[in-house]
Protein backbone atom coordinates (compact mmCIF):
# COMPACT_ATOMS: atom_id res chain seq x y z
CA UNK A 1 0.00 0.00 0.00
CA UNK A 2 1.37 3.31 -0.93
CA UNK A 3 1.71 6.01 1.54
CA UNK A 4 2.60 9.73 1.55
CA UNK A 5 5.69 11.03 0.53
CA UNK A 6 8.03 12.61 3.35
CA UNK A 7 7.97 16.21 1.69
CA UNK A 8 3.89 16.18 2.02
CA UNK A 9 4.19 15.14 5.26
CA UNK A 10 6.72 17.71 6.15
CA UNK A 11 4.70 20.40 4.55
CA UNK A 12 1.39 18.98 6.48
CA UNK A 13 2.95 19.56 10.22
CA UNK A 14 1.09 22.11 11.81
CA UNK A 15 4.14 23.89 12.94
CA UNK A 16 5.09 24.54 9.63
CA UNK A 17 1.92 26.27 8.56
CA UNK A 18 1.62 29.98 8.19
CA UNK A 19 0.19 31.98 11.05
CA UNK A 20 -2.98 33.33 9.89
CA UNK A 21 -3.32 36.65 8.72
CA UNK A 22 -4.31 39.91 10.74
CA UNK A 23 -6.04 42.20 9.77
CA UNK A 24 -4.30 45.67 9.81
CA UNK A 25 -5.80 48.48 12.32
CA UNK A 26 -5.03 52.11 12.23
CA UNK A 27 -3.84 54.21 14.61
CA UNK A 28 -5.65 53.63 18.00
CA UNK A 29 -6.76 57.39 19.83
CA UNK A 30 -5.40 57.33 23.11
CA UNK A 31 -7.14 58.67 26.24
CA UNK A 32 -5.42 61.72 25.74
CA UNK A 33 -7.37 62.15 22.36
CA UNK A 34 -10.32 61.53 24.46
CA UNK A 35 -9.89 63.97 26.88
CA UNK A 36 -9.61 66.70 24.56
CA UNK A 37 -12.46 66.19 22.51
CA UNK A 38 -14.48 65.79 26.08
CA UNK A 39 -12.75 69.26 27.07
CA UNK A 40 -13.33 71.04 23.76
CA UNK A 41 -16.75 70.75 24.12
CA UNK A 42 -17.11 72.85 27.11
CA UNK A 43 -14.89 75.17 25.64
CA UNK A 44 -17.06 75.70 22.92
CA UNK A 45 -20.16 76.48 24.55
CA UNK A 46 -18.27 78.93 26.88
CA UNK A 47 -16.97 80.47 23.81
CA UNK A 48 -20.74 80.48 22.29
CA UNK A 49 -22.62 81.80 25.25
CA UNK A 50 -23.97 85.11 25.36
CA UNK A 51 -23.09 87.38 28.05
CA UNK A 52 -23.70 91.10 28.77
CA UNK A 53 -20.28 92.20 28.66
CA UNK A 54 -19.54 90.36 25.13
CA UNK A 55 -22.99 90.78 23.58
CA UNK A 56 -25.08 93.68 25.40
CA UNK A 57 -27.95 93.07 28.06
CA UNK A 58 -30.60 93.44 25.26
CA UNK A 59 -29.60 90.75 23.44
CA UNK A 60 -28.39 88.51 26.91
CA UNK A 61 -31.99 89.28 28.45
CA UNK A 62 -33.93 87.88 24.64
CA UNK A 63 -30.93 84.90 24.39
CA UNK A 64 -29.56 84.02 27.31
CA UNK A 65 -30.23 80.06 28.61
CA UNK A 66 -29.17 81.03 31.95
CA UNK A 67 -31.66 80.10 34.76
CA UNK A 68 -31.91 83.61 36.61
CA UNK A 69 -32.12 85.13 32.57
CA UNK A 70 -34.84 83.09 31.72
CA UNK A 71 -37.04 83.32 35.34
CA UNK A 72 -36.42 87.30 34.39
CA UNK A 73 -37.45 87.07 31.00
CA UNK A 74 -40.50 84.91 32.08
CA UNK A 75 -41.58 87.44 34.63
CA UNK A 76 -41.24 90.35 32.36
CA UNK A 77 -43.64 88.85 29.60
CA UNK A 78 -46.41 87.98 32.03
CA UNK A 79 -45.97 91.67 33.30
CA UNK A 80 -46.01 92.94 29.48
CA UNK A 81 -48.71 90.51 28.38
CA UNK A 82 -51.12 92.00 31.17
CA UNK A 83 -50.00 95.66 30.62
CA UNK A 84 -51.33 95.19 27.08
CA UNK A 85 -54.40 93.26 27.78
CA UNK A 86 -54.77 96.48 30.44
CA UNK A 87 -54.17 98.85 27.63
CA UNK A 88 -56.46 97.38 25.05
CA UNK A 89 -59.52 97.55 27.84
CA UNK A 90 -58.80 100.73 28.42
CA UNK A 91 -58.56 102.04 24.63
CA UNK A 92 -62.01 100.15 24.09
CA UNK A 93 -63.96 101.16 27.72
CA UNK A 94 -62.40 104.92 27.50
CA UNK A 95 -62.40 104.71 31.86
CA UNK A 96 -60.43 102.78 34.37
CA UNK A 97 -60.41 100.56 36.03
CA UNK A 98 -62.50 98.93 32.75
CA UNK A 99 -63.42 95.55 35.47
CA UNK A 100 -65.70 96.02 38.28
CA UNK A 101 -66.73 92.73 40.58
CA UNK A 102 -70.47 92.75 41.67
CA UNK A 103 -70.48 93.03 45.67
CA UNK A 104 -74.04 92.46 46.40
CA UNK A 105 -77.61 90.71 45.01
CA UNK A 106 -78.91 94.14 44.78
CA UNK A 107 -79.34 93.92 41.00
CA UNK A 108 -80.19 89.95 40.56
CA UNK A 109 -81.18 88.11 38.50
CA UNK A 110 -79.49 90.54 36.31
CA UNK A 111 -76.22 90.29 38.02
CA UNK A 112 -75.57 88.56 40.66
CA UNK A 113 -72.95 88.81 43.40
CA UNK A 114 -69.21 87.55 42.11
CA UNK A 115 -69.73 88.91 38.57
CA UNK A 116 -67.26 90.34 36.40
CA UNK A 117 -68.52 93.15 34.29
CA UNK A 118 -67.02 94.97 31.62
CA UNK A 119 -67.35 98.59 32.09
CA UNK A 120 -67.78 101.50 29.27
CA UNK A 121 -67.31 105.20 29.64
CA UNK A 122 -70.88 106.51 29.74
CA UNK A 123 -70.85 108.90 26.71
CA UNK A 124 -69.79 105.72 24.49
CA UNK A 125 -72.38 103.05 22.81
CA UNK A 126 -75.10 105.42 23.23
CA UNK A 127 -78.82 103.74 22.85
CA UNK A 128 -81.82 105.86 21.69
CA UNK A 129 -82.91 108.04 23.62
CA UNK A 130 -79.78 109.29 26.08
CA UNK A 131 -79.87 111.93 28.12
CA UNK A 132 -78.23 114.85 25.92
CA UNK A 133 -74.48 114.98 27.37
CA UNK A 134 -73.87 111.44 28.75
CA UNK A 135 -74.97 108.87 26.59
CA UNK A 136 -77.10 107.14 29.60
CA UNK A 137 -80.74 105.58 29.01
CA UNK A 138 -82.71 106.06 31.45
CA UNK A 139 -85.59 103.41 32.53
CA UNK A 140 -88.51 105.46 31.61
CA UNK A 141 -87.55 106.87 28.44
CA UNK A 142 -85.95 103.45 27.31
CA UNK A 143 -89.66 102.06 27.86
CA UNK A 144 -90.60 104.44 24.83
CA UNK A 145 -87.64 103.06 22.76
CA UNK A 146 -87.43 99.66 23.34
CA UNK A 147 -83.87 99.84 24.70
CA UNK A 148 -82.61 96.94 27.11
CA UNK A 149 -79.52 96.29 29.13
CA UNK A 150 -79.69 93.16 30.97
CA UNK A 151 -82.82 92.22 30.84
CA UNK A 152 -84.68 95.50 31.40
CA UNK A 153 -85.16 98.85 30.04
CA UNK A 154 -82.41 101.48 30.53
CA UNK A 155 -78.78 101.64 31.29
CA UNK A 156 -77.12 100.32 34.28
CA UNK A 157 -74.71 102.83 35.57
CA UNK A 158 -71.80 102.86 38.09
CA UNK A 159 -71.49 105.54 40.27
CA UNK A 160 -69.78 107.20 43.52
CA UNK A 161 -72.66 107.43 46.12
CA UNK A 162 -72.96 111.38 47.02
CA UNK A 163 -69.63 112.00 45.31
CA UNK A 164 -67.46 110.42 47.95
CA UNK A 165 -64.58 109.05 46.45
CA UNK A 166 -63.97 106.42 49.55
CA UNK A 167 -66.53 105.26 49.21
CA UNK A 168 -67.77 101.74 47.16
CA UNK A 169 -69.08 102.78 43.78
CA UNK A 170 -72.30 101.25 43.24
CA UNK A 171 -74.05 99.77 39.67
CA UNK A 172 -77.70 100.35 39.52
CA UNK A 173 -79.92 100.93 36.84
CA UNK A 174 -81.02 104.58 35.95
CA UNK A 175 -84.33 104.50 36.57
CA UNK A 176 -85.28 108.70 35.52
CA UNK A 177 -83.62 112.17 34.86
CA UNK A 178 -84.62 115.12 37.16
CA UNK A 179 -83.72 118.62 37.10
CA UNK A 180 -82.67 120.80 39.83
CA UNK A 181 -85.57 121.99 42.21
CA UNK A 182 -87.56 119.33 40.91
CA UNK A 183 -90.40 117.48 43.13
CA UNK A 184 -89.58 114.39 41.66
CA UNK A 185 -91.66 112.30 43.68
CA UNK A 186 -95.11 114.20 42.49
CA UNK A 187 -93.92 114.17 38.55
CA UNK A 188 -92.28 111.14 37.93
CA UNK A 189 -91.24 108.36 40.69
CA UNK A 190 -93.22 104.80 40.81
CA UNK A 191 -95.15 105.02 44.06
CA UNK A 192 -94.55 100.98 44.15
CA UNK A 193 -90.80 102.23 44.76
CA UNK A 194 -91.72 104.96 47.71
CA UNK A 195 -92.57 102.69 50.19
CA UNK A 196 -95.46 104.98 51.08
CA UNK A 197 -92.38 108.12 51.66
CA UNK A 198 -93.56 111.62 50.08
CA UNK A 199 -91.79 114.30 48.79
CA UNK A 200 -91.31 115.93 52.42
CA UNK A 201 -90.21 112.55 53.67
CA UNK A 202 -87.52 112.19 51.27
CA UNK A 203 -83.58 114.79 51.57
CA UNK A 204 -83.05 114.97 48.08
CA UNK A 205 -86.68 116.19 47.07
CA UNK A 206 -86.59 118.43 45.65
CA UNK A 207 -83.96 117.56 43.88
CA UNK A 208 -80.77 119.88 44.87
CA UNK A 209 -79.54 119.30 41.39
CA UNK A 210 -79.45 118.06 38.03
CA UNK A 211 -79.43 114.03 37.72
CA UNK A 212 -80.78 110.65 37.81
CA UNK A 213 -82.48 108.01 40.43
CA UNK A 214 -81.25 104.91 40.33
CA UNK A 215 -82.43 101.42 42.11
CA UNK A 216 -81.00 97.96 42.73
CA UNK A 217 -83.42 95.41 40.27
CA UNK A 218 -83.83 93.47 43.29
CA UNK A 219 -84.51 96.40 45.51
CA UNK A 220 -87.90 97.43 47.13
CA UNK A 221 -87.16 101.37 46.66
CA UNK A 222 -84.84 103.61 45.41
CA UNK A 223 -81.54 104.91 46.52
CA UNK A 224 -82.35 108.27 47.14
CA UNK A 225 -84.93 107.11 50.44
CA UNK A 226 -83.69 106.82 53.36
CA UNK A 227 -82.14 103.46 54.44
CA UNK A 228 -82.49 101.86 50.84
CA UNK A 229 -80.03 100.77 48.44
CA UNK A 230 -77.02 102.64 47.72
CA UNK A 231 -78.07 105.45 50.48
CA UNK A 232 -77.31 108.25 47.83
CA UNK A 233 -78.83 111.73 46.67
CA UNK A 234 -79.50 112.45 43.04
CA UNK A 235 -76.77 110.92 41.30
CA UNK A 236 -74.69 114.21 39.56
CA UNK A 237 -73.57 112.86 36.21
CA UNK A 238 -70.11 113.97 37.58
CA UNK A 239 -70.29 111.05 39.64
CA UNK A 240 -70.78 108.21 37.61
CA UNK A 241 -67.88 107.04 36.03
CA UNK A 242 -69.35 103.99 33.12
CA UNK A 243 -71.97 101.59 32.38
CA UNK A 244 -72.17 97.72 32.60
CA UNK A 245 -71.44 96.59 28.89
CA UNK A 246 -71.06 92.71 29.02
CA UNK A 247 -70.99 90.62 32.39
CA UNK A 248 -68.81 87.53 32.84
CA UNK A 249 -70.51 85.31 35.91
CA UNK A 250 -68.35 84.49 39.10
CA UNK A 251 -64.87 85.41 38.09
CA UNK A 252 -65.35 88.35 40.09
CA UNK A 253 -64.75 86.56 42.85
CA UNK A 254 -61.22 86.58 42.90
CA UNK A 255 -61.59 90.25 43.01
CA UNK A 256 -63.68 90.15 45.66
CA UNK A 257 -61.51 87.59 48.16
CA UNK A 258 -59.00 90.16 47.25
CA UNK A 259 -60.26 93.18 48.26
CA UNK A 260 -61.40 91.50 51.50
CA UNK A 261 -58.07 90.31 52.51
CA UNK A 262 -56.43 94.25 51.18
CA UNK A 263 -59.13 95.48 53.52
CA UNK A 264 -57.89 93.47 56.25
CA UNK A 265 -54.06 93.23 55.85
CA UNK A 266 -53.90 96.49 53.49
CA UNK A 267 -52.88 96.43 49.85
CA UNK A 268 -48.90 96.58 50.57
CA UNK A 269 -48.89 93.37 51.95
CA UNK A 270 -50.98 91.87 48.89
CA UNK A 271 -48.89 93.35 46.03
CA UNK A 272 -45.50 92.27 47.58
CA UNK A 273 -47.25 88.61 48.21
CA UNK A 274 -48.42 88.68 44.76
CA UNK A 275 -45.25 89.58 43.01
CA UNK A 276 -43.21 87.31 45.40
CA UNK A 277 -45.47 84.47 44.33
CA UNK A 278 -44.93 85.10 40.59
CA UNK A 279 -41.33 85.38 40.75
CA UNK A 280 -41.45 82.30 42.77
CA UNK A 281 -43.40 80.17 40.26
CA UNK A 282 -41.56 81.37 37.52
CA UNK A 283 -38.09 80.75 39.22
CA UNK A 284 -39.02 77.44 39.63
CA UNK A 285 -40.76 76.38 36.38
CA UNK A 286 -37.23 77.45 34.81
CA UNK A 287 -35.66 75.18 37.35
CA UNK A 288 -37.08 72.31 36.61
CA UNK A 289 -37.00 73.16 32.94
CA UNK A 290 -33.27 73.19 33.18
CA UNK A 291 -32.81 69.35 35.06
CA UNK A 292 -31.05 66.52 33.15
CA UNK A 293 -34.18 64.20 32.33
Amino acid sequence: MDGPDADDRNRDRPGDRDPPSRPERGPQSGTGDRGGTAGSRPRAERDDAVTIEDDGIVRWFLETDDRAGTAIRDVATIIGIIAAVSILLFGISGTWPPLVAVESGSMEPHFERGDLVFVADEERFAGDGAVAGTGIVTFQSARDSGYEQFGSPGDVIIFVPNGNSTQTPTIHRAQFRVERGERWVETKADPAFLNGATCHDIASCPAPHDGFITKGDANPAYDQLAGSGAKTTVVSPEWVTGKAMVRVPWVGQVRLAVDSIGSTVGSGPIVVATIGITIALVWLGAAAGARDP
